[in-house]
């Protein structure tokens, strides 16, 4: 096949520019165009945009599209370009077959407006089709005694395009004894008839091939071949004829299917076989011979399967009856289809607004429909109807398109929904109608916010939690309905600690579940507030807030930290000294320790782990106090080593320990010789440094017995003074007792005062640390020292120096430094 946009001819190249994308006028809303067939998919039509009065880009916002009934769409809308295009190859004979004009008619939706504007675009044919035969070579008998001029029946081409571009002429190869002859029919077809111009010799020529060839009027021209096989016979020499050269019968549409339409009769005056008639169709479509049946030999014709005037509305065919000699006639036959009301009316709904305020004014559109009758005629005129007790109303719109409005304003409170239903009836007789129903809800105006149920929420998650794990849950009811009472949930902008509270906690919008964002930790955070935000979707929306309490429950997560004996950060090791004149319960030393946590978590138990002479002390549970389980003997060893385990109470409970050494020694230098001899140094140097640290050691422990004498030397002097004033008038007698203490006392103290000798196999990197006084308790904060009555006040204090105070309570000793209060 030859490209069929190459043929075109000067005729239809100015049919092209003269419709192509150019609009024919719009009366009444109608818009037409033309196109040519077999266009690209997304070929250019028309410009459509500019034909509704808008621009491109409002073919999207205002919802224009394409609404068509039954069929597959041909067109589309380019919403960039605001153009109608091809939606794909378009094929004229398919479509319209041999009809003159090919016109197809969709309607453009505009859908805020709910306006509909009819389009009619004709398809323009070209010349995309070849003539065709249905055989490619057939058979034609014809007797030798035929006199010149006898005619005989060709078969005829058929072209799919139409007007120009359709059969115009046969051509007959070159022969001496035919020639060819056209006539046209009422239908307009060309059909090709052999005419005898020179008389037939069987005995010299039985069979005479010829070439007909059919030809169209495209530019270039299009054409095909059949072989056709003249073949000459003995004397037959009347041919049948029929009554009449075409039959015409009409039928409703309706007929059972085998009911005989008409009864063909053809004569032949013959005798014998040469008059014996057969019939049948010739050249008949695949849509003839699955629809009608020829008796072969009776001529009648009859249905084999229902007949559809929507499908189609005649039949056209050709009937040839041939007698025994191969002599042929033929006749047309047309078959009318009359409609029936035999389908029911449909309406197909374009648009429909499923929900409308309350508050619309009246007039307002609702749906928007099309109503159709697949019948013709009185059949096919259709009317359409709502019950009277409703505040609609139907008003008519383009062809057979309607609008539902409103008459009245509506009220929610009384009827929420509507169920209405319209009803279309045709004119027939009987008559046939449809009812279909349309539900539509009365939305509600956004008048209530949402309520909690509760004026404020408190709830409680335990420390170091999984990340993500849901926390709690609120929820709120809105009274509307609709979007109105579709409720979303956040967080109100707050910070904690100088931080967004959005990054501990999350909601989920749509339940109101709130998540932890990460692990909380009891020590850095015991507990934040919340705002809870909910929204209904309503315009303009309305929210309302509720509080909420997060509590942090503390978990075991830290190990108790010890505070004394702490150890020197350069790996020597703190020694405790305890007299070997120590009895029973004397107190050595005492842990302390800390946990971060609370509760029970952070109540500390104290025991002896590990104890290199078992027996000889013993630890407070509580207290971590420890003391001497039985007096120290001589065969007991100089250095004792304790390793003392503090754990909380805790599940699971958690630990640390610490490792003391214990001198035992009656003083300092004693402890300070042995000491040294713990571990011996090699290096005489380091020996000479040992002993420079020992002197200074017991020169600085000289100085401390000294002033210690000098000091118990005054309190009981003045404790002397103040006996012989109250012997002599009782005026003393209003000072507190607290400021007086006994020898016992000052024996305590110096008891419960220690060194720590650390002392390492190089010399150079021993040392000896003063800490502060062993306490027989827990450590007293700078507090409790301001607000304590000393025992002992030094009258006098050097003035360039901070004032130390050493303050004794009972069985508690703590030094406090004052900066001059």
């Amino acid at each position: 096949m030859a490209d069929p946009l190459r043929c075109w001819n000067c005729r239809e190249l100015l049919l092209l520019f003269l419709f192509l994308g150019t609009q024919w006028g719009a009366g009444a809303g109608q818009i037409r165009y033309s196109v040519l067939e077999e266009l690209d998919k997304g070929s250019f039509v028309g410009n459509i945009a500019k034909d509704l009065g808008l621009e491109p880009r409002e073919l999207a916002e205002r919802g224009v599209r394409i609404v068509s009934r039954g069929r597959t769409q041909l067109f589309a809308l380019n919403l960039g370009s605001g153009s109608l295009v091809t939606a794909g190859r378009i094929d004229r004979e398919e479509l319209c077959a041999q009809s003159a004009r090919c016109l197809v008619s969709f309607n453009i939706l505009v859908e805020n407006k709910m306006k509909i504007y009819g389009v009619e675009v004709e398809i323009i044919d070209i010349n995309d089709n070849f003539p065709r035969f249905k055989d490619e070579e057939v058979k034609v008998k014809v007797s030798e005694n035929a006199a010149t001029g006898t005619r005989l029946v060709l078969p005829f081409a058929r072209d799919a395009d139409v007007g120009v571009n359709s059969l115009q002429n046969y051509q007959l190869s070159s022969n001496i004894h035919f020639f060819l002859d056209e006539k046209s029919g009422t239908d307009g077809h060309k059909y090709p008839e052999l005419v005898l111009e020179q008389p037939l010799d069987r005995e010299k020529v039985a069979v005479h091939d010829l070439l007909l060839t059919a030809l169209d009027g495209g530019d270039p021209i299009l054409s095909s071949t059949t072989h056709v096989r003249v073949m000459v016979l003995d004397a037959n020499d009347n041919a049948p004829q029929f009554t009449q050269s075409e039959y015409r019968v009409s039928v409703p549409e309706n007929i059972p299917v085998g009911t005989r339409l008409l009864t063909l009769t053809a004569t032949d005056p013959d005798e014998g076989i040469n008059g014996k008639l057969t019939y049948a169709f010739r050249n008949e479509e695949d849509k003839i011979s699955e629809t009608f049946q020829l008796d072969s030999n009776l001529g009648e014709i009859s249905t084999v399967q229902s007949l559809d005037y929507e499908e189609s509305r005649f039949y056209l065919m050709e009937v040839v009856a041939q007698d025994g000699g191969a002599l042929l006639a033929s006749a047309k036959v047309v078959v009318t289809v009359q409609d029936v009301n035999d389908n029911v009316p449909e309406m197909i709904l374009t648009s429909l607004a499923s929900s409308i305020s309350e508050d619309c004014l009246p007039g307002t559109v609702i749906a928007l429909f099309s109503i159709h009758d697949g019948d013709s005629g009185e059949n096919g005129e259709i009317a359409c109807s709502i019950p009277r007790n409703l505040p609609f109303k139907l008003e008519k719109s383009v062809d057979n398109y309607y609008h539902l409005l409103t008459t009245r304003t509506l009220d929610r409170e009384q009827i929420s929904d509507y169920n209405i239903t319209i009803t279309v009836i045709d004119h027939g007789n009987p008559p046939l109608s449809t009812e279909n129903h349309i539900s539509l809800k009365v939305a509600d105006i956004n008048d209530n916010p949402p309520i909690f149920p509760h004026a404020s929420y408190s709830t409680y998650i335990p420390e170091n939690n999984p990340r993500g794990i849901s926390i709690f849950s609120v929820t709120a009811h809105d009274p509307d309905s609709g979007n109105n009472a579709q409720v979303t949930y956040s967080l109100a902008k707050d910070t904690f600690q100088a931080t967004p509270v959005s990054s501990y906690v999350s909601i989920n919008s749509e339940t109101g579940i709130l998540y932890a964002l990460g692990s909380f930790d009891y020590e850095q955070v015991r507990d934040l507030q919340l705002w809870v935000t909910a929204s209904d979707s309503g315009d303009p929306p309305l929210s309302s807030n509720v509080s909420l309490i997060l509590f942090i429950l503390d978990q075991n997560d830290n190990a108790p930290e010890i505070l004394y004996p702490t150890l020197p950060t350069d790996g020597s090791t703190g020694v405790e000294l305890a007299p070997r004149s120590a009895e029973l319960g004397y107190l050595v030393t005492k842990v302390v320790a800390v946990d971060k946590d609370s509760g029970q978590n952070a109540w500390l138990s104290y025991r002896l782990l590990k104890a290199s002479e078992p027996g000889l002390f013993a630890i407070g549970l509580h207290t971590g106090e420890v003391r001497t389980a039985r007096a120290l003997l001589d065969r007991d060893a100089l250095k004792q080593s304790l390793v003392v385990v503090v754990q909380d109470h805790g599940q699971p409970p958690l630990s640390a320990t610490v490792t003391l050494t214990v001198a035992v020694a009656d003083n300092i230098p004693d402890v300070l010789a042995d000491l040294g001899s713990f571990e011996p140094s090699a290096n005489p140097d380091d020996s000479i440094l040992t002993l420079y640290l020992v002197v200074a050691v017991a020169a600085v422990s000289c100085v401390f017995l000294a002033f210690v004498i000098v000091l118990l030397a005054l309190r009981v002097r003045r404790w002397y003074t103040s006996r012989l004033l109250q012997a002599s008038g009782g005026g003393l007698a209003r000072l507190p007792a607290s400021h007086f203490v006994g020898v016992d006392g000052v024996q305590a103290f110096l008891q419960t005062y220690s060194h720590e000798v650390s002392l390492t196999a190089d010399s150079r990197k021993s040392h000896l640390i003063f800490p502060q006084p062993n306490y027989a308790d827990t450590l007293i904060s700078h507090e409790s020292c301001e607000k304590s009555e000393p025992l002992l006040i030094p009258e006098k204090i050097n003035a360039n120096k901070e004032p130390e105070v050493v303050q004794f309570y009972q069985g508690k000793q703590e030094r406090c430094y004052e900066n001059g209060n």
